[in-house]
């Protein structure tokens, strides 16, 4: 067991808290809103409930996880004998660059300092700490505590021990690390989530597909496999001859294909017209975070799933 800090106590924030807990941390919560941190505190006690149904922790009883999560009203205790520090604070270049000078001149020189941002590189608010070979980014798909896999980004000064310590710390808690060798804009699963949003709403600007045609496609297709198997994996097994024999039968679909998906669509525009109605249609706004629990749900059942699987087929 180590201590974890977790700066800044959003939907990020709080789903870290769980992951780090139930891998045995003693995790300790901050935020510059104290509303905020006892709000989060008080998710984490609603929602153990439901991941210790589906079999979510390790083993564990849910006052044990619990037990482990404490709210602390200075930055300063958040950080005392901290090994990873885990930064959740507003998508804002401005606030990381503070916020992080700030951790960096209390923290024990030993800890990891890791940014959730989803969009900043991190030589933009790194550059210029004293302890900059130790701060990198650790970027989650929410909620981290349901889908395993995080971006490790370092920045080009990040030490490879950083690294190295943050992928076995990540591993060690139940995560799949995705680690970058260099930073790169939108890492690796925005690029990947960027390219498929990109088409999604050009197919749907340009009338050839509804907005739930494109979801089915997705939902009850694509989805269906990428849940267990990533593209690589996908077409390695649809060729007889694997992912060579793939490529040198299908290339020339994609490459037809390609021109023709280099023109941008505003999302913004026209198109998003069509898209909130269809969204409003089938789940009015007052009705989005019943749905969110759902979903959370269905991720719970999913994971239960993948877990079970994962031990009775190997992986």
């Amino acid at each position: 067991m180590v201590k974890v800090a977790i700066v800044g106590s959003g939907f990020i924030g709080r789903a870290w808290a769980i992951s780090f807990a139930r891998a045995g941390h003693d995790v300790r919560m901050w935020d510059q809103s104290p509303a905020a941190t006892e709000g989060a505190h008080d998710y984490i006690a609603g929602v153990l409930g439901d991941i210790a149904e589906n079999d979510l922790l390790r083993g564990q009883a849910i006052d044990v996880v619990l037990g482990r999560i404490a709210v602390v009203a200075e930055l300063e205790e958040a950080l005392a004998d901290a090994v990873h520090i885990q930064e959740n604070t507003p998508e804002n270049l401005d606030v990381k660059r503070e916020v992080f000078s700030r951790i960096d001149a209390i923290a024990a020189p030993q800890a990891v300092i890791a940014s959730s941002t989803s969009a900043l590189l991190p030589s933009k608010f790194t550059d210029h700490l004293q302890g900059r070979h130790r701060c990198l980014v650790v970027h989650p798909i929410n909620p981290p505590y349901l889908i395993p896999a995080a971006e490790v980004v370092p920045a080009p000064w990040t030490s490879s021990e950083t690294i190295e310590r943050t992928r076995a710390f990540l591993v060690d808690a139940g995560h799949a690390p995705l680690v970058m060798e260099h930073e790169l804009d939108g890492f690796i699963m925005n690029r990947l989530q960027g390219a498929l949003l990109e088409e999604a709403f050009r197919l749907v600007a340009d009338g050839y597909a509804s907005v739930e045609d494109v979801d089915i496609g997705i939902r009850d297709g694509l989805a269906l496999r990428w849940s267990f198997m990533g593209p690589f994996e996908t077409i390695d097994l649809n060729a007889p001859g694997g992912v060579r024999d793939y490529v040198e039968r299908y290339q020339s679909i994609y490459a037809n294909i390609f021109p023709q998906m280099l023109r941008r669509i505003d999302w913004a525009g026209e198109v998003i017209e069509t898209v909130e109605a269809d969204r409003r249609k089938r789940l009015p706004r007052e009705e989005l975070g019943e749905r969110q629990v759902w979903r959370d749900r269905r991720l719970m059942a999913l994971a239960a799933h993948k877990k079970k699987s994962d031990q009775e087929f190997g992986r």
